[in-house]
């Protein structure tokens, strides 16, 4: 069997899932974190590679005759050097659509979270405030009815498309947004271009890929553009929004709320002007990481390999 090491697999595998599928088709060593530092010496002389959030520059790659294979265990790929990885003939695979049903799942909880509040009114619960309270109920800040609101999805791949359902179930109205107009939309969503739709939605929730052209497409214009009092949420990727600027709409009140499970940078900086920012939930980069989307990517990581070892490599990028 050919080697294969795991350079960082603890966030895929912290024990409660099984490296099996992996471990039937190389002989495999896994490291829960590697250091830059570290690199050279455990890829040195192993064909085979899996990373998560481990660089692999084009220098990196250059010293590593023997790589011919890298798994990437989620789906972006920008911590591998794509055209070194061509030039070298290394292949490059990644995982995709393991975990929308996750992901969407994070997305609504951060609506919820905002338009409920659930958390708060049980913290002012465990504080008294309702024990104090002259009235049988207590409320402390605006509760919010989603049914009739309009959910603005930009981006409209899996995820966007499960939470567009789920927004539904709820009886929301669901407009959409994307680099090309969706003409075959479901009955009652409805294509808009960017900048309409944030000014029509209550809530707008990000679900595009990071690009060259769309980065910080949230900003300090684009967030004036939306409603007074409308939710942000972003489960896709962290420069996707400047960050100061959506500090300063939440500080100022022209937004409702921000749910954010990704930041620009991870983990964030403890200047990170959105962990200090009212009406802002933030949830560290987990909405991927159910057991069950973990089990998924893990088998789809191991097919991935299983069709490369094979001659016939699938999810190469």
């Amino acid at each position: 069997m050919k080697q294969l090491v795991v350079l960082d697999g603890y966030t895929l595998n912290p024990g409660d899932i099984d490296w099996q599928p992996i471990e039937r088709l190389a002989q495999c060593r896994v490291h829960d974190r590697t250091d830059d530092a570290d690199i050279l010496a455990r890829a040195a002389g192993v064909p085979l590679l899996l990373t998560n959030k481990t660089p692999l520059t084009a220098e990196t790659l250059a010293r590593l005759p023997d790589l011919k294979y890298i798994g990437v265990l989620a789906t972006g790929v920008n911590v591998v050097d794509l055209d070194a990885a061509r030039g070298l003939g290394i292949t490059v695979t990644n995982v995709p659509a393991y975990g929308p049903g996750s992901v969407a799942q994070m997305a609504m909880a951060h609506i919820l979270h905002h338009a409920s509040r659930v958390a708060h009114h049980h913290q002012q619960v465990t504080e008294g405030r309702w024990s104090d309270s002259a009235d049988f109920c207590f409320y402390d800040g605006p509760l919010i009815t989603l049914e009739g609101k309009t959910l603005g999805l930009v981006g409209y791949g899996e995820i966007a498309r499960r939470l567009a359902a789920m927004g539904e179930g709820f009886g929301m109205k669901v407009v959409v947004t994307s680099a090309t107009p969706k003409r075959d939309l479901p009955e009652g969503r409805r294509w808009l271009p960017l900048e309409p739709l944030l000014q029509e939605a209550d809530v707008v929730s990000l679900h595009c890929p990071l690009t060259d052209d769309n980065h910080r497409m949230i900003n300090e214009r684009t967030l004036a553009l939306m409603k007074p009092g409308a939710l942000l949420i972003n489960t896709a990727r962290g420069p996707l929004v400047d960050e100061q600027a959506l500090a300063e709409a939440l500080i100022r009140g022209h937004l409702g709320g921000a749910g954010l499970d990704v930041l620009s940078s991870e983990p964030p900086q403890a200047d990170n002007p959105l962990l200090t920012a009212p009406n802002c939930s933030i949830t560290p980069h987990n909405a991927w990481a159910t057991r069950e989307a973990r089990t998924r990517l893990m088998q789809i990581a191991a097919d991935n390999l299983q069709a490369f070892l094979a001659g016939n490599p699938k999810n190469r990028v």
